[in-house]
């Protein structure tokens, strides 16, 4: 391992004020729910903090089943499992205008020739004949 690797390593450490226990809940079907419940650095809940939901599953694309995942604003799983749908509904919409962004950016970007630009006239784009004047 290399001393910058291993320098990085040295600086990690765990934020013991943003720790959180994890919770899985499936459905077996399409729906997977995780409840994050904040804890102290003892392991005892951390009143202090709301939990958070978030929740994921995978939609059927041409290319294949897409996975997507999203935070679900609510204070219990029976809520979180409620707005599930929708935030689903949400979740792919964002994705479907991130994707489309990213191809109108894409489709509009110019391409710079590469190589060194001519320095003098171009050959019929300036001069006798052509419709540009300098």
């Amino acid at each position: 391992m290399n001393s910058e690797a291993s320098s990085q390593l040295e600086q990690m450490k765990v934020d013991t004020k943003n720790l959180y226990r994890e919770e899985q809940f499936t459905d077996l079907k399409v729906a997977a729910l995780r409840r994050l419940t904040p804890v102290l650095p003892d392991g005892s809940p951390d009143l202090a903090r709301k939990a958070i939901f978030m929740g994921s599953t995978h939609v059927m694309t041409r290319a294949g089943p897409l996975p997507v995942e999203f935070e679900i604003e609510a204070a219990t799983l029976e809520e979180a499992a409620a707005k599930f749908p929708a935030q689903v509904q949400r979740a792919v919409d964002e994705m479907i205008a991130e994707a489309q962004q990213l191809q109108r950016e894409r489709a509009s970007s110019i391409i710079l020739p590469s190589g060194p630009m001519p320095t003098g006239p171009v050959p019929g784009l300036v001069g006798p004949g052509s419709k540009i004047k300098l």
